[in-house]
């Protein structure tokens, strides 16, 4: 028999007794594609056209970031290595460092000139010291991509330059940069700052929401005549980090505005929260047979939900499990699953398990365990 608990989760998870009970649509913008998503959940709160492939210009960068830090996690090169600056990345053109070839220059101060100051010369140094030289650095970040599981983007270059066979997504671009925010938050860190001085001459952060927002920490801006104006942007609000991506803006303006309204739509009509702490006892279930009468139930890892912010106010949770669980059980066992309802639509469903371990009885006692429980199933008790 499936027991099924139904509560109302009132005062943990209601946001706004004045919240909206409906959601306006997403604002109108002037772009060729775009996407808001939520990170911690995964949820796409608004899109447009996010999986129509575009040129991502130097938004390229975050993929070259991202390998660079993953490089770095498994120990393949550090921070304080020196690289030696060839002429070819010297003589890389568009937004520089201004490296010199010949010198040698730490990944560290390399790093800082690519995410902050988009430097290509940077760019194309790191891409030969990790792999040999830029096209086997290419290699790898088309392997990142089907590691990561984009499904329309494929990489030609390293900085972003404009190649009929260099394209992604808005929807690829900002799962490239939600795993590289949960993957590498020390690198993530980085996309901050709002400036980098090297070799005396200083330059700003050209994401200029920096300036805007304090709670945008990040990301990438990209520029060319085939792409237009385009960015990554992030923030993060409480327990909320919100990542959107724009491309196809006619101008430098245009793009921080629908970044900013992106944003502040997100933050404005939905809210994230943590429903199940990893390993709090939501409910217990009879045990048969166990040294323990009853086992904690409740989550293996924390439950969060991304959703209007009027929907939380009447969020209902089911437990559903049998009523037949014998021991031995180990913490971990699944042994139902946990619904959330709102609005009369289930929103989210997660395995409900065992948060204890419970060891079975002797023999005697297991088997005087079933003739109860045959007993009882007998008489429907």
């Amino acid at each position: 028999m499936k027991k099924l608990f139904y509560i109302f989760l009132f005062a943990p998870f209601c946001i706004d007794g004045l919240a909206q009970s409906m959601v306006p649509k997403a604002p109108k913008l002037n772009l060729d594609s775009y996407i808001l998503l939520e990170a911690s959940t995964n949820t796409v709160i608004a899109e447009y056209n996010s999986d129509n492939q575009i040129s991502p210009a130097s938004m390229t960068k975050v993929m070259t970031g991202y390998v660079i830090a993953d490089q770095i996690a498994s120990g393949a090169i550090t921070l304080d290595d020196k690289v030696l600056i060839s002429e070819k990345a010297w003589k890389t053109g568009g937004s520089k460092m201004f490296i010199e070839a010949g010198k040698r220059i730490s990944v560290r101060d390399l790093l800082s000139g690519i995410v902050i100051q988009s430097g290509n010369d940077a760019t194309v140094a790191m891409a030969e010291y990790v792999a040999g030289s830029e096209e086997g650095f290419v290699d790898f970040m088309n392997a990142y991509a089907s590691e990561l599981g984009l499904s329309n983007t494929l990489f030609q270059n390293a900085v972003g330059w404009t190649d009929p066979n260099h394209f992604s997504s808005a929807k690829d671009l900002a799962n490239i940069t939600k795993a590289m925010i949960n993957n590498f938050p020390d690198h993530y860190a980085t996309y901050k700052e709002k400036e980098f001085t090297f070799s005396g001459i200083r330059q700003l952060n050209r994401n200029k929401l920096l300036w805007r927002d304090d709670t945008v920490d990040g990301v990438k801006t990209g520029h060319t005549e085939s792409a237009g104006y385009c960015l990554i942007s992030s923030a993060k609000r409480n327990d909320m980090r919100l990542i959107a991506v724009v491309a196809g803006s006619p101008s430098e303006n245009e793009r921080l505005t629908a970044s900013q309204r992106l944003l502040e739509y997100g933050f404005r009509f939905y809210a994230t929260q943590k429903l199940i702490k990893k390993d709090d006892e939501v409910t217990s279930a009879k045990v048969w047979g166990g040294k323990m009468d009853k086992v904690a139930l409740g989550a293996k890892d924390d439950i969060l939900l991304t959703l209007p912010r009027a929907d939380f106010k009447n969020l209902k949770a089911n437990y559903n499990f049998n009523n037949n669980i014998q021991a031995p059980i180990s913490a971990g066992d699944v042994i139902g699953n946990i619904e959330f309802i709102s609005n009369d639509q289930l929103v989210l469903s997660a395995p409900l398990v065992a948060v204890e371990s419970v060891e079975a009885k002797g023999l005697f006692g297991r088997i005087w365990a079933r003739i109860v429980f045959w007993i009882m199933s007998l008489f429907s008790i």
